[in-house]
């Protein structure tokens, strides 16, 4: 990997890091520095291998010292200028087959370009232009890609919000004078009522009939 040109799957991961180091730049850079700032899961090694082909940190991991240059520039027309000439001293190659139109080559000429020199797939050919572009629009030249999907997810995010808001919870009415005790969901209750009837063992035959119209006209028909 350390004689083709870098790449990986997911270039705006690149610009997070970039833009990470800008703020805070550890005295040693590894996957792991990279696995815990969250960025590019399981391709950690790929960031480490962008940031040592352009010249950022050294095969230890340290910051080098055109990278202290660089990187202690706080306003961004500042930095981009600095981070220019040192894509351009990394690309070396590229600039002096393309010139100043290397910033401005589409995906279809930088693949071209790579798979060439590098003799890699097209699928690799591909991810080394995204990494390239990524790295041209930190220095000025064209948009950061991850820059417009953070915006979007903020935009998501706040849409979401405004229509959870919007929507209020059903109300369950209540009878008056206390509180419901049906069950939610469970609109029809069966009961069953056992009656034990003792029998007298010497009553006649009026005094069943007695008993039996008591119950149908007290419980049954009431």
């Amino acid at each position: 990997m350390a004689d083709t040109h870098p790449y990986i799957s997911g270039p705006g991961n690149i610009a997070q890091m970039i833009g990470h180091l800008r703020k805070s730049f550890p005295a040693s850079i590894t996957s792991e520095t990279v696995k815990k700032l969250g960025l590019a899961p399981n391709n950690e090694s790929y960031v480490i291998n962008v940031l040592q082909f352009i010249g950022v940190i050294d095969a230890e991991g340290k910051k080098t010292s055109e990278a202290n240059k660089i990187f202690s520039h706080h306003k961004d027309e500042e930095f981009s200028k600095a981070f220019e000439a040192l894509i351009r001293k990394s690309y070396s190659a590229l600039f002096d087959l393309h010139g100043d139109n290397s910033w401005s080559l589409d995906e279809d000429d930088l693949i071209t370009f790579f798979r060439q020199s590098d003799q890699t797939s097209a699928t690799i050919g591909k991810r080394q232009a995204g990494t390239f572009k990524i790295l041209a629009g930190l220095s000025g030249h064209g948009e950061l890609p991850a820059a417009r999907a953070a915006k979007g997810k903020k935009q998501l995010e706040a849409k979401t919000k405004a229509v959870k808001s919007s929507v209020k919870p059903k109300e369950t009415s209540t009878p008056a004078g206390g509180s419901s005790s049906k069950p939610e969901g469970n609109k029809n209750i069966g009961l069953t009522v056992r009656i034990e009837i003792n029998l007298p063992a010497d009553g006649s035959k009026e005094t069943y009939d007695n008993i039996f119209k008591s119950i149908k006209e007290n419980l049954i028909n009431a």
